[in-house]
């Protein structure tokens, strides 16, 4: 029989010719499906790695802050895979097929070796801890010749229906129950003492933010925004960060000058830092947990507001204190929504973390003439604010650590405080009439989002601006 077989061609086209005819005299066909199937590791358009069909290949698997590497693997129908997976960034990850099989929460440095597989379908891998997957920390799996799902382009995360479907919706004419009690935004005077000790909790807590609407909020001290801190240039605050979630949290005072992998590094549940500074500068200074992704954790309450006085403040007959931020709702009593984070795609605008706080409750005991001081932050995280007061004018701005206006002869008068994120000042006013008087960023597209809020000054129904 072999005098029957063609002898080997050095010609490519011809030689592949010649091994088919083998197959076909000898009954080999299987050899030549074979050799096919044995090449361990090929690459695929993109560049990415292609497993061996039945068998079991290895991968290196990087997780960093936030991405993990590759971004996407290929392999035919079948395949198993064991991965090296090694955390090299600056907290801790994991890597879990469809967030349920694979490593456990690696600390930075940290490996494990995982065998996943065989699959017959795509898939995705992805690190678990709430907004890793959402910044960026996703692999698709596709398997060729499987079923398929739904993998994002690129290795990102999946495609989602559009911005709000699932989140939890608010009814902006809705009132709060009965026993509800809002943000008291009044404002006390730096307390004596030139040192000041505080321990702050990290926590993530379901709570309200607008009437009927509850979320997973992030917080210090479970409230939003978090405590509202004060001092003097030249105070030392020494602040003890607890963490009591279940999520890494860290905490940044723009008031500060410390470095950033020190006091404002990453802690883990059950963990505590002490963060000491000394007060420099005067401002209205945002505070905030500066965990990747940030955008995530200020998006979902983990921020504040810290008052270094300007020196020789002056003393006025009320203070009260503004934090300005967006909701970007989650599912009901869930944590907020990364991708509309991402697309700045809020859902709500407000005022010390509720919607309409103070147009349900009306800031009263104000009398005509009485001068008043009100401290805005804007926490963002992404929008700007443009605070104003309608039926009155400031005669004073400070903003960003000068003033810009004071009472004086020839000097006018402003109509708004223009701040971007994590910009903060103040205004001084007096009101003329008694009557309610509506305070609201001039950005008139937020005031029907929940920016909005009342002064109650002298013989007026507070009732009359809808609050209880």
């Amino acid at each position: 029989m072999s005098s029957n077989i063609p002898e080997p061609k050095t010609d490519t086209a011809e030689r592949d010719s010649w091994l088919v005819l083998v197959a076909s005299f000898t009954g080999l066909a299987m050899i030549v499906m074979l050799v096919a199937a044995g090449v361990a590791m090929r690459g695929n358009d993109d560049g990415a790695p292609v497993a061996a069909a039945a068998s079991t290949e290895t991968v290196d698997v990087t997780l960093g802050d936030l991405f993990i590497e590759p971004s996407s693997l290929t392999m035919p129908a079948g395949a198993t895979l064991t991965l090296n997976v090694t955390n090299e960034g600056a907290m801790a990850h994991d890597f879990k097929v469809e967030g349920t099989t694979g490593t456990a929460m690696l600390e930075p440095g940290a490996s494990e070796t995982i065998t996943i597989g065989p699959f017959d379908a795509s898939t995705e891998a992805w690190c678990t801890v709430p907004g890793h997957k959402e910044g960026g920390m996703l692999m698709s799996i596709t398997v060729e010749g499987g079923g398929e799902t739904e993998v994002a382009a690129g290795g990102g995360a999946p495609a989602q229906a559009a911005s709000g479907d699932d989140g939890a919706k608010i009814d902006f004419n809705a009132k709060p129950a009965p026993d509800w009690k809002p943000f008291d935004p009044r404002l006390e005077p730096a307390p004596g003492g030139t040192e000041h000790e505080i321990t702050m909790r990290a926590t993530e807590k379901v709570i309200e933010v607008a009437p009927g609407v509850t979320q997973e909020m992030w917080t210090f001290n479970d409230q939003v925004p978090g405590p509202i801190l004060r001092g003097k240039v030249g105070d030392i605050f020494t602040v003890t960060l607890v963490n009591e979630g279940e999520l890494g949290h860290s905490i940044d005072f723009h008031a500060s000058k410390v470095a950033w992998d020190d006091e404002m590094r990453t802690i883990e549940p059950g963990e505590s830092l002490v963060y000491q500074f000394e007060a420099k500068y005067a401002g209205s200074w945002m505070y905030h947990c500066g965990t990747a992704p940030a955008l995530h954790h200020i998006g979902n309450g983990m921020f504040g507001n810290i008052i270094i006085d300007p020196p020789n403040l002056p003393e006025v007959d009320h203070e009260f204190v503004f934090v300005q931020s967006e909701l970007y709702t989650g599912p009901e009593g869930g944590p907020g929504d990364l991708t509309k984070m991402q697309g700045e795609d809020w859902d709500a605008v407000v005022f010390n973390g509720y919607v309409n706080q103070y147009a349900n409750a009306p800031i009263d005991g104000i009398e005509v003439g009485e001068r008043v001081r009100a401290w805005v932050l804007d926490a963002g995280p992404s929008e700007n604010s443009s605070f104003h007061v309608v039926g009155t004018v400031f005669d004073t701005v400070y903003k960003e650590g000068a003033y810009r206006l004071r009472p004086g002869d020839g000097q006018g008068g402003a109509q708004a405080l223009d701040l971007q994120p994590a910009q903060g000042g103040f205004v001084e006013f007096t009101f003329d009439e008694d009557g309610l008087y509506p305070i609201v960023t001039h950005k008139f597209a937020n005031v029907g989002k929940g920016a909005l809020g009342l002064f109650a000054v002298g013989q007026v129904d507070a009732g009359a601006g809808g609050g209880h």
